[in-house]
């Protein structure tokens, strides 16, 4: 071969090539030659549409070759801004083969096959440019069109270290370069030089870089221009991939970070391959990218970014996590857990941690696996437990799912998978290290916490500890063995390399650690020994090769002499060996073993204990054999000491089992024996554990195991004997206690399927090893084993009682109780496998499904599960679709399945299979080449219209279960075939599984990333889903994984950082181009007319004889509302549209039949609203499916027939919605819609009324005379602020003018003007005059506005601040011209990159600023310039508030905290920014306190010694500093209040909410008297005991799991718990003498229980299947019904049925009255149907009031003596609630659209009340009907009645 000495020191490829004369080159397309005016020389341009057609090519012909041998090539070129471009580079390798390096920001993710790499290549931009900023904080970086400040770029790529670590290929020369459009190019060179373009050969030869570190200078005609005097880097641009000084991953090419490569030390490194044939390797092959030093934020800036050893850290999961993982000291290696997602490879910088974690991006096992043989791609994650968001606010981010990661792996319940030969004890004794499948489980055996080692793509085969359990050794089964090193103590990986062998079986560490030992077999199936030097390891150093030897000797196992490294010993089949490693090399020599010599021998064991320096002479060697046999061996002799056998118990005739002996005989295989300095332990295939003394003379200890034992292992301290079984079962023996722990049971083959029962949180799983399994899902034990000779393959747990079913392999159906562990029911009907298994969520019907295509039906109401029908050919057959071929939607009205055949998915009515729709999913993508077939299906839960459908076109198909088009559809879902799909209870969320990974998508599929992918299953998973209470994730096949699911629930939104979680608040919006949706029909009790979903003309038969009446049309308007005879003024706006008196139509007596007509809601397609800033300054409106009534109808003023009392209630979701006034004693805030004026010296209050919307802030002016409030805004309509004068408490005026809600309101200090600001989605701020309120002036803000204030002593100044910095603003009046000039400036640079969020001023010249990361900024306001900053506190801070020198902060860490300031008085202007500590300025934080909540409003006196703070909590709370003390002012529910009730004697009043809180309070002051709290439950329900003893009333709360709970009021304790039902409790009363209590839940069951005993006495069944929403109980003699009783009690359920019954529960009778049933036609709403409500009326207990969905909206008057029904009032809305007054015969009516209608019964006189901000949930008159409660969500307010 020809000297390539000619190419040294670097090689000009232009002009090698000559370029110009393009006879060895060649070009396409527009290529142009010009000189660059900033070069100053003549550059190529190449430009065109199409990179493909617009090139230049070296060289011309392809089959030449360049031959250039540079390690590095340097390319000098400029991107085209706003184009593409490619580079391509092949390049031959040592193994014959040509690869491809492309790189191109085209590219958005990296690429990998055996002969291409692509790389994103992500532009740089000029220096402080908008570009650079945004491009530096993004996490995916912008890989895309390059941008217009594009610079000059030096790009060097080291070809040698890029084909080693990506492709596992050793360089060899560079072949031809193809430069496409669209790019400038000054020259390309190659060099084994290392050359650094940023210093001149003068430079270089002061540093001594050439010396010292290899760097070189570039050469002259290669440099790029720089003037005298400036900086390289300021003007261009140096990349080098890999990067050495930003450790950026190496998935993309992108500008690192100046600072840390100028400060770094050049490339050491020199990775060179071995050849093939040698194991040693000079480093061990990088599968991952460097790891940056995790610092605390406050010190990323002070501190230069730390150096990071070779090895990286792969990780460590632990079920439970601290700070001290995310924060460690520059000499702390990081911990870091192991998460997977699916998407693209990109880079992200050490300070940008929105999405939870610092992400590590890895590629698949470079070197050890084919690229495209991945199922899918692999990331690395740290967990961070208080995510930090930091915006960039330069450009939009890119949205994804948050948070990141959203799954967190819990706990596995498993062990084993390729050996259940490995498991081992740490030093300590308190942990059990063992495999389960692909992970490294450590767990805690007191608290069973377990840690994960994640790395390993194949199972586990061999484990190995070094003495001290520091190191931890794991390798993996397959074609290339992986071995990994690890610490164990920190969790990370410090080595991993490759052993060339198929399998390795076995793994030996040296007592010190420094020899590892590997045994496996070569490609010739031959034994391969394999010794590494692991010496430095842990100091980061090399894996070394010892030694290594290939032996056609059987090696079963191999271990490492503890007391010298260079000996080992082994055993197999017909031999035990004893090896050392001496110059090298590997020898070995057998034991004599005599006439021993063809036993099978299974382990070997040294006699520890015993000095390291005891003579070799004392050594003792145990081994063990299959033929029960222990050899005694002398290590020094290499012979056979003694021999003992294990044999059987001999049995006597009393059946007792005697001694073992060592006689002769049949022996028990023994198949693991380890050995301390006081006894030995034997592990043997008869089950038993047995500890013998060592001279074998008896047993002393032994433990029966189920199956046989495969490994023993005494812990250091000879306390406890480790023991694993061949069955899976790992557990320990004291042998101390003689107690036995069981750590880890588990199946040992695939789990086919799963199911979860949430209310026991028990889970069974079904197995193909031929097992039902039950687990407690929080121990992890197992409580249940069905074993059968039949293989189930599918199980199902009934929603609400401890009963499951199993289907099997033979097709029987076998029905389990658990608590009874017995069968219930067997069937027969399926003739193939059992594929599908579920229960309706009702639990009223069992479904199965077999792979012959029938269908069965069963009724699981009933105990032995009657078959009610069996269809045969109406699923697709097949296995393919088990273990869940079934779903039911979650109204239980509907079943999917796939059939009959695989292209058709089947909706039936899941009470009689009767086929609804079908849909053909190959006719759904007409584009698609070939047909699809469904493999899945799904309903969503919050919408049973969505029908989920996974094809085997790795699709995902959103079907409309009404029409069966397709409403939407997501391609590529997985790499392989989508094996399971689940959605969230609420929708928010899917779950698919696919191969080996888990999927978590945004179910709207409206992000930008909308998914995350996580692997670890070693096995293609078979089945996926959420648990009940939507927390966790369970995913099942090799072994069962729990995970933790981390999104945020909705009902945390108010305290959310994450800019996503607005999209959680508003439903999914579907682009259905008209489709109708809806949540589904009524439950199907009684006969109803009913079509196919697919057909739109629904009409009954009676429909069809009244066509002569009018034809029947579907309409998108709202229906018209029946009329009284009394005309209704209407519809001139001139005129008032209230009437003086309005009136309902009232029929009496009459039975006419309305005509049904089908009403459909359009579907409103609405645009993307835009992102919630990372700040929860920000108003976030409670998500309402309620609307506001268009047609109603207020009364006159001093007409209104009940009148506001009070409100209880604050608005924990409002920001700055609190106003005090402390000189004038105005104290106002906001309750939904509604401002409250209280007075606090007597409690009363005052209500301004004019919103409809919540209200988010509040102003109120200097000389509080004025209060401004703000409502609205949602949807992209205008919000409207209102002025009121709070003397008379009217509006004095409106505006509207911000599109989206208002962000902050306020006056100027003399009142003249008036600010206003818009949220995020219209940022803007307006200045208003305070007299006239006309618009003066307005600035629209590119970046989202947190906060603005005026000055306190200059009307003229303002300032506002925003996720962009800060904005200083003075008012320039001329005349009438008002003019605002605004100075914006940037965060400094001190606090990193931060958004401020609040702020206030500080005397004349300081302004106070607060940051999302708890630093406060001090600014001279003369200046603009931050004077100094502090860290305040640790989240961040949203109010700030400053009187005097005294400085308040509240963040969302619930603190509120109060610095003293005096001292910033004397600091002046420095030339730099500097913090607390530089300036010697000292800011005293006096006190602290920890409120419930968020801080979200203050105000506070002139001293700032006394105030008042709001939380998001919804409480009011009075801070006083000077006794340090709080009272709660104004309290109530921050969740949604179920129930509002009075007592008897009306003295005081109960609510409940869905926060499981009961709360009392007293009458007339409405304060709260004492709060019960259970937590985790709900409460729906609440009662007072009617006692006629004032002095001890009882409270009844019913709650989610099904309990009840009575509290005392006069001990304020908890007097008696019951559990009469297993579902929740919906309705609840005591009876009307208060003997027993009546309580219905969910299920429709209705328990009467005693409030004595609390036992239930009776449980009436009459309306299972249904919701009871009502119970009512009335004191009336029975007589005239013909029946004995001394009360009435009534139960209306949702199925639109009312049961009246007669009780004397004292004689124990209770009798039906009258069952009344109300029609109704199909439900198509877009939510649930309205609630069927019933009531006795007062006045006469034998007439029942009903109302409900029906015909008609209406309320019905039912005489149970006349059967029939005598009066309706007509509705013009459906209602939500009601309740009847004993006095004036009146009834309240809420309803949806917010209005409360006050009815006179006797004449339909009517008044509308609009006080509420959402639906009137909740309405109670007081027992004396002189107070009248009402309820919208959780608001509670208080009305006076007065009467009509």
């Amino acid at each position: 071969m020809a000297s390539k000495g000619w190419q040294h020191p670097y090689v000009n490829i232009f002009k090698h090539v000559k370029v110009e004369d393009w006879k060895k080159s060649a070009k396409e397309g527009d290529v142009s030659k010009y000189t660059d005016k900033r070069l100053k020389c003549s550059v190529f341009r190449i430009r065109g549409p199409v990179s493909a057609n617009t090139y230049i090519l070296l060289p011309k012909n392809r089959d030449q070759s360049l031959g250039l041998v540079g390690r590095y090539f340097y390319l000098l070129f400029r991107p085209a801004s706003g184009n593409f471009f490619v580079v391509h580079l092949d390049v031959s390798v040592k193994e014959g083969q040509v690869v491809r390096i492309s790189f191109s920001n085209m590219f958005k993710e990296f690429k990998s096959t055996a002969t291409w790499l692509q790389f994103p290549f992500l532009c740089g931009a000029a220096k402080d440019s908008v570009y650079e900023s945004t491009a530096k904080f993004a996490k995916h970086g912008l890989v895309g069109p390059a941008p217009t400040s594009v610079r000059w770029t030096c790009l060097m790529l080291d070809l040698q270290y890029t084909l080693s670590v990506y492709l596992n290929r050793s360089y060899s020369q560079l072949k031809s370069i193809k430069l496409c459009a669209n790019m400038t190019v000054k020259n390309m060179f190659t060099s084994n030089l290392l050359l650094d373009p940023g210093i001149s050969f003068s430079e270089a030869k002061v540093r001594g870089l050439a010396s010292s570190q290899g760097t070189y200078p570039m050469p002259r005609d290669m440099s790029y221009p720089v003037p005298k005097g400036g900086s390289w880097h300021d003007l261009y641009d140096y990349i080098r991939f890999p990067s050495e000084g930003t450790k950026l991953p190496f998935d993309s090419i992108q500008k690192g970070n100046l600072e840390s490569e100028a400060k770094c030390s050049f490339d050491q490194r020199n990775p060179i391959r071995e050849e093939s044939s040698s194991v040693n390797l000079s480093k061990p092959v990088k599968p991952v990218s460097l790891i940056q030093q995790i610092t605390p934020p406050n010190s990323l800036l002070m501190k230069q970014t730390p150096m990071v050893t070779d090895i990286p850290n792969l990780g460590v999961v632990s079920a439970q996590h601290n700070d001290a993982w995310l924060f460690h000291n520059d000499d702390q290696d990081q911990q870091e857990s192991t998460c997977f997602s699916s998407q693209k490879f990109t880079s992200k910088p050490l300070w940008d941690t929105d999405d939870g974690g610092v992400h590590v991006h890895v590629h698949p096992e470079d070197g050890f696996s084919k690229h495209e043989d991945e199922s899918e791609e692999e990331f690395v994650c740290t967990p961070v437990p208080h995510p930090v968001h930091l915006s960039s606010f330069k450009e939009p981010r890119r949205e994804k799912l948050l948070p990141d990661p959203i799954l967190r792996l819990n706990r596995i319940i498993g062990f084993g998978g390729a050996t259940t030969k490995c498991a081992l004890w740490s030093k300590s004794g308190d942990a059990v290290v063992y495999p389960c499948h692909a992970i490294i489980v450590s767990m805690k055996i007191s608290s069973k916490q377990q840690r994960f080692f994640i790395g390993h793509t194949d199972k586990v085969s061999a484990l190995a500890f070094n003495g001290n359990t520091t190191l931890l050794a794991s390798a993996q089964t397959g074609n290339h063995s992986v071995v990994r090193v690890w610490n164990y103590h920190k969790g990370n990986c410090l080595a991993m390399f490759r052993i060339h062998a198929h399998s390795l079986s076995s793994l030996s560490f040296s007592y010190g650690g420094g020899i590892l030992c590997g045994v496996g077999k070569d490609s010739h199936s031959k034994t391969m020994v394999v010794v590494w030097n692991t010496f430095n390891v842990s100091k980061g150093g090399e894996v070394t090769v010892l030694a290594k030897a290939h032996t056609d000797v059987d090696i079963l196992t191999m271990k490492v002499a503890f007391f010298d490294d260079t000996r080992m010993v082994s055993c197999g089949r017909d031999n035990i060996r004893l090896w050392r490693v001496r110059n090298g090399t590997l020898r070995s020599c057998p034991v004599n073993l005599g006439e021993y010599h063809s036993l099978d021998f299974t382990d070997v064991a040294f006699e520890e204990g015993n000095t390291s320096n005891q003579h070799l002479n004392e050594r003792t060697l145990f081994a063990s054999s299959r033929s029960g046999y222990i050899f005694e061996i002398d290590y020094s002799r290499v012979a056979i000491r003694n021999v003992r056998r294990l044999l059987p118990a001999q049995q006597h005739h009393a059946n007792r089992r005697e001694k073992l002996t060592f006689n002769t005989g049949p022996g028990i295989a023994i198949n693991s024996i380890s050995v301390n300095s006081s006894f030995c332990s034997t592990g043997s295939e008869d089950g038993f554990l047995r500890l013998w003394p060592l001279d074998f003379s008896t047993i002393f200890l032994e433990a029966e195991h189920e199956g046989p034992v495969s490994l023993v292992s005494v812990s250091s301290d000879g306390l406890q004997v480790l023991a694993a079984t061949c069955t899976g079962n790992l557990g320990f023996l004291d042998v101390s206690s003689r107690g036995y722990n069981t750590l880890m049971r588990s199946h040992t083959d695939t789990v086919l399927g799963f199911s979860v029962d949430g209310i026991h949180r028990h889970l069974t799983t079904a197995s193909s090893d031929g097992t039902v399994r039950i687990w407690n899902m929080d121990s992890l034990h197992q409580l249940y084993d069905f074993v059968s000779e039949d293989s189930p393959c599918s199980v199902a747990f009934h929603p609400s009682e401890q009963v499951f079913s199993c289907g099997f392999r033979s097709g029987i159906v076998r029905v389990f109780d658990i608590s009874s562990a017995k069968m219930l029911a067997e069937h027969r009907q399926h003739r193939g496998e059992v594929v599908g298994l579920a229960f309706s969520p009702d639990g009223e019907f069992m479904y199965s499904a077999d792979s012959q295509g029938f269908l069965a039906l069963y009724n699981a109401s009933e105990e032995d599960h009657n078959v009610i029908r069996v269809v045969c050919n109406l699923l697709a057959r097949g296995t393919e679709r088990a273990p869940d071929a079934l779903t039911v939607s979650s109204d239980s009205r509907c079943l999917a399945f796939i059939g009959p055949s695989e292209y058709i998915v089947t909706i039936a009515d899941s009470r009689s299979l009767d086929e609804l729709l079908h849909v053909d999913v190959s006719i759904l993508d007409v584009q698609s080449p070939r047909l699809d077939s469904a493999l899945r299906v799904c309903f969503s839960p919050a919408s049973t219209e969505h029908l989920l459908v996974a094809t085997s076109a790795n699709k995902i198909l959103w079907v409309s279960t009404k029409t069966g088009r397709l409403l939407r559809g997501v391609s590529k879902v997985h790499k392989h075939q989508c094996s399971s799909l689940a959605v969230s209870e609420d929708s928010r969320f899917l779950l698919t599984a696919g191969h080996n990974a888990v999927k978590v998508w945004d179910y709207s599929m409206e992000l930008d990333i909308s998914s995350q992918m996580f692997i670890g299953h070693s096995q293609p998973i078979r089945q996926v889903s959420f648990t009940p209470d939507q927390l966790g994730v369970v995913s099942v096949g090799d072994a069962i994984f729990l995970w933790d699911f981390l999104a945020y629930p909705v009902d945390s939104l108010t305290d959310s950082c994450s800019p996503r979680r607005l999209g959680y608040i508003s439903a999914p919006k579907l682009d259905v181009s008209g489709v109708q949706l809806s949540n589904g029909m009524p439950r199907q009790t009684a006969p109803l007319p009913c079509s196919p979903p697919s057909r739109l003309d629904i009409r009954t038969p009676d429909q069809v004889e009244q066509d002569a009446l009018g034809s029947l049309s579907i309409c998108d308007d709202t229906p018209s509302i029946p009329v009284s005879t009394v005309p209704v003024t209407g519809s001139d706006p001139s005129s008032d549209p209230r009437p003086a008196v309005s009136f309902l139509q009232v029929t009496e007596l009459v039975n006419t039949s309305s005509m049904n007509t089908s009403d459909m809601n359009a579907v409103e397609l609405t645009e993307k609203k835009p992102v919630r800033p990372n700040c929860y300054r920000h108003f976030i409106p409670r998500f309402k499916t309620s609307t506001l009534g268009q047609a109603a109808s207020a009364p006159q003023p001093g007409e209104e027939g009940i009148k506001l009392k009070a409100m209880i209630g604050y608005n924990g979701n409002g920001r700055g919605n609190m106003v005090w006034s402390p000189d004038q004693g105005l104290f106002a805030y906001s309750c939904g819609c509604v401002v409250v004026l209280e007075y606090l010296h007597t409690g009363s209050q005052r209500h301004l009324q004019g919103h409809s919307e919540e209200i988010s802030c509040l102003a109120v002016t200097n000389d509080a005379k004025m209060v401004a409030s703000a409502a609205g805004g949602s949807n992209g309509s205008r919000s409207l602020i209102c002025i009121w004068d709070v003397q008379s408490g009217t509006c004095r005026n409106t505006i509207s003018y911000h599109v989206g809600a208002v962000q902050s309101l306020a006056f100027s200090r003399d009142d003249r003007f008036f600010l206003s600001a818009g949220d995020f989605s219209n940022p803007e701020v307006a200045l208003w005059s305070s007299k006239t309120f006309k618009l003066l002036s307005s600035v629209k803000v590119a970046g989202p506005i947190h906060d603005a204030a005026f000055s306190p002593s200059s009307a003229s100044q303002l300032a506002y601040v925003g996720s962009q910095g800060a904005y200083f603003c003075l008012i320039h009046t001329h005349g009438f011209d008002v003019e605002l000039t605004v100075q914006k400036v940037k965060a400094p640079v001190e606090v990193g990159d931060v958004e401020l969020t609040a702020l206030c001023y500080h005397m004349d010249s300081f302004l106070f600023t607060a940051t999302n990361r708890g630093h406060v900024c001090v600014w001279d306001v003369n200046t603009q310039r931050c004077l100094m900053t502090w860290e305040a506190d640790e989240g961040e801070i949203g109010m700030l508030l400053c009187r005097g020198n005294r400085l308040l902060t509240g963040s969302n860490t619930r603190w509120l905290r109060l610095w003293e300031v005096a001292a910033l008085e004397g600091v002046k202007p420095q030339g730099k920014n500097c913090n607390v500590e530089d300036s010697g300025t000292t800011v005293v934080l006096r006190q602290e306190i920890m409120l419930d909540g968020t801080t979200i409003s203050a105000a506070f006196d002139n001293t700032m010694d006394m105030g008042i703070v709001g939380t998001t909590a919804g409480t009011l709370w009075y801070i006083n500093w000077s006794d340090n003390s709080s009272i709660r002012l104004v309290s109530g529910h921050k969740t949604k209040v179920n129930d509002v009730v009075f007592s008897a004697d009306e003295r005081h009043f109960a609510t409940c909410s869905e926060d499981g809180s009961v709360r009392v309070w007293s009458v007339p002051s409405n304060e709260l008297v004492v709060q019960f709290q259970v937590l985790s439950q709900a409460c729906g329900c609440v009662c007072w005991s009617p006692c006629s003893s004032p002095e001890s009333p009882c409270v009844a709360a019913g709650y989610s799991d099904g309990t009840l709970r009575i509290f005392r009021l006069s001990s304020s304790e908890m007097e008696m718990k019951l559990h009469p039902h297993q579902v929740a409790v919906t309705a609840l009363q005591y009876s009307a003498n208060g003997h027993v209590i009546l309580s219905a839940a969910k299920n429709g069951l209705v328990a009467v229980s005693s409030r004595v005993t609390g036992a239930t006495i009776r449980v009436i069944k009459d309306h299972k299947g249904a919701v009871i929403t009502t119970i009512q109980c009335v004191n009336q003699k029975c007589k005239d019904f013909g029946l004995e009783g001394n009360e009435m009690w009534l139960a209306a359920s949702a199925d639109r049925r009312v049961s009246v019954w007669a009780a004397d529960w004292m004689k124990d009778k209770c009798d039906l009255i009258d069952w009344l049933t109300f029609p109704a036609p199909a439900y198509f709403g877009d939510d649930n149907p309205p609630p069927s409500l019933a009531a006795f009326c007062p006045a006469d207990p034998s007439l029942v009031v009903y109302t409900g969905y029906g015909v008609e909206k209406e309320l019905s008057f039912y005489s149970l003596a006349k059967k029939q029904i005598m009066k309706k009032i007509a509705l013009p809305d459906w209602a939500t609630s009601f309740s009847l007054s004993c006095k004036s015969q009146l009834i309240a009516v809420g309803s949806k659209e917010r209005v409360l209608k006050l009815i006179k019964s006797t004449s339909g006189k009517f008044q509308d009340f609009l006080q509420h901000s959402d639906s009137v949930q909740t309405c109670h008159f007081s027992p004396s009907g002189t107070l009248l409660f009402t309820v919208a969500f959780n608001e509670i307010l208080l009305w006076e009645v007065q009467g009509l």
